[in-house]
């Protein structure tokens, strides 16, 4: 059956925007086009759509010409309402996230959270938490002079589909099985919680499949207080080792200082490091950093 249109051309944030779908027997794939829409679109856009998980085809898109971004995602058919006010409402925020990725707009990371907190408050304890706080923004938690730029959520497989149903109006993204991060398969969502103009992007998934390097146990946390709630944040190691290998030098030492706070935990940074990604500069930084002057 070939491709169907959906939605579009539609505008937001300098690109012409098409969402479509691909049926077969068993399974619907609803993508989402984007490319630069110049004029026609307010444009040009003030960025790359690399940093909200698209990615340039192999070939040229019949909906979007050569250069087209692309965002896939595995739902039954009868999900079209739902990833059409996803697909909207991303539209819509556009303009917001590219600000905030490449324009310096500030992101009201602390009332994301409250919100969060607030429609799903954390109801296990820590060794099995229905999400966790990951990325940036656990290391603020834990006392990193940083600012984060997005919110990134572990779940477990029902904490995915229940955080997205808390957190519907906002979707950008429906929760489905998707290939984000890029290279791997995971069931994940992603939102924009706030205002068309003011928000953070939320961002949350859980791998089908184990990685090798994930470890007995999976992804260790600490217990971190935010209003008076205690929540399970993911361990500074984690952020300390994908800050290096992104190379923004600048934000390593303020999460160093954390990690040697805490004490590391020295046999998950040395399995973080020598992920196959993680190059060696990428490591010597790391260590460069952990080795830094100790905290006053």
């Amino acid at each position: 059956m070939p491709s169907e249109l959906l939605s579009g051309p539609d505008l937001g944030g300098g690109y012409l925007h098409q969402l479509s779908l691909d049926r077969t027997d068993d399974s619907t794939t609803f993508t989402y086009h984007a490319q630069e829409g110049g004029l026609d679109a307010n444009g040009p856009p003030v960025g790359p759509l690399a940093p909200f998980g698209y990615v340039h085809p192999g070939s040229p898109c019949q909906f979007g010409g050569p250069r087209c971004w692309h965002r896939r995602f595995l739902l039954p058919f009868a999900e079209i309402p739902r990833v059409r006010a996803a697909y909207n409402r991303s539209r819509f925020v556009l303009d917001a996230m590219l600000g905030q990725v490449y324009g310096g707009t500030p992101v009201p990371i602390e009332a994301t959270l409250a919100e969060i907190v607030r429609r799903l408050p954390p109801t296990a304890g820590p060794d099995a938490p229905e999400w966790y706080v990951g990325g940036s923004t656990a290391v603020w938690l834990l006392g990193a002079e940083l600012g984060p730029h997005d919110l990134d959520l572990g779940a477990s497989r029902d904490g995915v589909d229940r955080l997205g149903a808390r957190l519907q109006e906002y979707l950008i993204e429906p929760v489905a099985t998707t290939d984000w991060p890029v290279g791997r398969i995971v069931r994940g969502g992603r939102a924009f919680v706030g205002t068309f103009r003011e928000g953070t992007r939320v961002e949350w998934a859980v791998p089908l499949s184990p990685a090798p390097d994930d470890g007995p146990g999976g992804v260790r946390r600490v217990p971190a207080l935010f209003h008076g709630t205690e929540l399970p944040v993911e361990r500074p190691e984690y952020a300390l080792v994908r800050t290096a290998e992104k190379g923004d030098l600048d934000r390593l030492a303020p999460i160093a200082r954390v990690v040697r706070r805490l004490g590391t935990d020295e046999e998950l940074l040395e399995r973080l490091l020598a992920r196959p990604s993680v190059s060696p500069p990428a490591r010597e930084a790391a260590r460069r950093a952990l080795a830094g002057p100790e905290v006053r």
